[in-house]
């Protein structure tokens, strides 16, 4: 049973600053009784009008093809409680550090500001470890590069994933964003400053094709290329949880990873950016952002050092960049055991490649 809520969106410097660390040391341990149990589970993210669905990724598939759901159909005593936070990764660390999630779907740099901030959570799986980013200028604009992008306004959602991964190709080209003039603008809000000619140029997903198709904007760079530039999201949930349920952690783990292993059928390709198009964003974009790349690559739920590593890297650009406060160790951050059991019991352990810090598979 799934019950389904929003939240409003909270600026990016109240959930990095001493709010949310006021809240994560004052809220209260997770004491819950074994049952009746209600798991809460947060998505950063929300479909288009409000639609209770996100994407893409092994936690929207999960969610939406219900996988996580059929682990406990036959348990009544356990109900899960899916919310959807239109204010992305910050709005969710306010829900974790005021004690309203367990699990948490979320991108780097939002996940590292609530741990600097004192959350404490563990990582699970990863969700979409490999998510590209496109940046898209106006057609008369005159920016055919993002060395162009030097003086100009450029649309970023500040505190998401997108941040990291944009700073990050922004210093390929010697650029920092002092060098830009960045609007912090979520998608929707930026796709329209764009087309009214607000601003030059925009950091966000593959629908921005989307836009290109409309003559409004032309997509000149993206990162599939090269995976060192891609942001990372993953699932982690809050340590009380996971000491005081580790039977009903499990289980929901087992339902993640069954969604990874049926979304990397490429069988069911298009099942698979049918069910992401139920955020009511463009199909199109889903299928254009998969092009040249496996399913089973984009849906790996492994904890590799592509992923360990890359967060290592994610939190020392976040404390150079001023993102984040007091600098934590990352590798102690992820918990393989859920998924390690997963793969053992569902006879996956070679299902999926693992990749290096490099981005290339690591040799067996």
């Amino acid at each position: 049973m799934s019950v389904f809520n929003n939240f409003s969106r909270r600026s990016f410097l109240a959930a990095s600053g001493a709010g949310i660390v006021a809240a994560a040391i004052g809220a209260p341990s997770i004491v819950r009784a074994q049952s009746p149990l209600t798991v809460r589970l947060a998505f950063a993210e929300v479909g288009v009008g409000n639609r209770q669905y996100a994407g893409p990724g092994v936690s929207a598939l999960g969610h939406a093809r219900e996988f996580v759901a059929s682990e406990f159909k036959d348990d009544p005593d356990v109900k899960l409680e899916w919310s959807f936070h239109k204010g992305a990764g910050p709005s969710v660390n306010e829900a974790l550090a005021n004690n309203q999630a367990d699990f948490a779907f979320h991108g780097d740099l939002p996940a590292l500001v609530g741990r600097s901030n004192g959350l404490e959570t563990r990582i699970l799986l990863g969700s979409d470890a490999r998510s590209n980013i496109y940046i898209a200028a106006r057609p008369d604009s005159g920016i055919a590069s993002v060395a162009d992008l030097k003086g100009r306004t450029l649309g970023l959602f500040r505190g998401t994933n997108l941040h990291l991964a944009a700073a990050k190709v922004l210093a390929a080209y010697d650029l920092t964003e002092r060098d830009v003039k960045i609007i912090n603008l979520d998608f929707a809000s930026a796709n329209a400053a764009i087309a009214s000619g607000d601003i030059d140029a925009t950091v966000g997903q593959a629908d921005l094709y989307d836009l290109e198709a409309k003559g409004i904007a032309k997509v000149f760079f993206n990162t599939k290329e090269d995976s060192r530039f891609t942001r990372h999201a993953i699932i982690h949930a809050q340590s009380a949880f996971l000491d005081a349920q580790p039977e009903v952690t499990q289980r929901i783990v087992n339902g993640f990873v069954k969604a990874a292993q049926w979304g990397s059928d490429e069988s069911r390709r298009e099942e698979v950016f049918d069910t992401y198009a139920l955020t009511g964003r463009p199909r199109e974009g889903f299928v254009r952002d998969h092009e040249g790349q496996e399913l089973r690559f984009r849906l790996s739920p492994l904890l590799d050092p592509f992923l360990v590593e890359g967060f290592a890297g994610q939190e020392a650009r976040a404390r150079e960049l001023a993102l984040i406060r007091r600098e934590r160790a990352t590798a102690e951050w992820f918990d393989p055991s859920f998924l390690n059991k997963a793969l053992a019991e569902l006879k996956l352990e070679s299902f999926w490649t693992a990749y290096g810090p490099d981005g290339k598979p690591v040799n067996s």
